[in-house]
């Protein structure tokens, strides 16, 4: 990033991220990482020594691309975000956990937070690079890897749209009981990102609070090959 990690998230509009949030169950921002941070990135994909595993998504059934979930240590860049977005992010995940009468929700501190996941055996950093190329899809998913989860986590697109790649869209869904399920596609720009809900989040109705779930992917590319950033907060067993 341009400066600091913390500074540049710092700046974010948090309330206008939270309403966000609330109200649809995600929000982007503008782009915080630099052309130089996304290329970087980028390149650290053929690198075996960084990453600890490879999923080709078509063998499962989970679209058509693939995906790398990070080692141990993270990369410098990737750790100090994962720490600052989650420091704004505990107190929404928080507050949605009490509204669903879930428990008091996460410590304040991510290193504490990933204490909580060690004690259920979640050990594994789950940050990941994902890559598409024409074709290339993510079906409609949840990113759940045990027993302890965070409610939000990060997506950052790293290619440029219209010159990397066309099409490829974040797909967003919602299930609202007894209603038909609602879906958002948003596309990001080269550096931008979006936060949304990892499973569920609160909804307001008559009788309190209730839960509506969540699930993600991406469409289809129509051509070129597009590089994209995810941090989730809770690890892995």
């Amino acid at each position: 990033m341009a400066d600091q990690p913390h500074s540049q998230i710092e700046r974010l509009d948090w309330a206008a991220i939270r309403a966000s949030l609330d109200d649809r169950g995600y929000a982007t921002t503008p782009a915080l990482l630099t052309p130089t941070e996304c290329r970087d990135l980028i390149a650290l994909y053929d690198r075996r020594e960084v990453f600890r595993s490879r999923v080709v998504m078509e063998r499962f059934g989970y679209g058509l691309g693939e995906y790398k979930y990070f080692a141990a240590p993270l990369p410098p860049l990737v750790s100090a975000m994962r720490t600052a977005f989650y420091a704004h992010l505990a107190p929404i995940a928080s507050d949605w956990m009490r509204a669903l009468r879930l428990g008091e929700g996460f410590p304040a501190a991510l290193d504490d937070f990933l204490e909580i996941c060690r004690h259920a055996g979640q050990i594994k950093p789950t940050p990941l690079m994902l890559r598409y190329d024409a074709g290339g899809y993510n079906c409609m998913h949840q990113d759940l890897y045990g027993e302890v989860f965070f409610p939000l986590q990060i997506t950052f697109v790293l290619s440029r749209r219209d010159t990397d790649f066309d099409g490829g869209e974040f797909l967003v869904t919602e299930q609202r009981p007894r209603a038909q399920s609602r879906g958002e596609a948003i596309t990001l720009e080269r550096g931008e990102a979006i936060i949304f809900a990892t499973r569920w989040r609160p909804l307001r109705g008559a009788r309190g609070h209730y839960r509506v779930n969540v699930r993600h992917g991406v469409s289809r590319l129509k051509a070129g090959r597009r590089f994209s950033l995810g941090i989730i907060f809770h690890n892995a067993k």
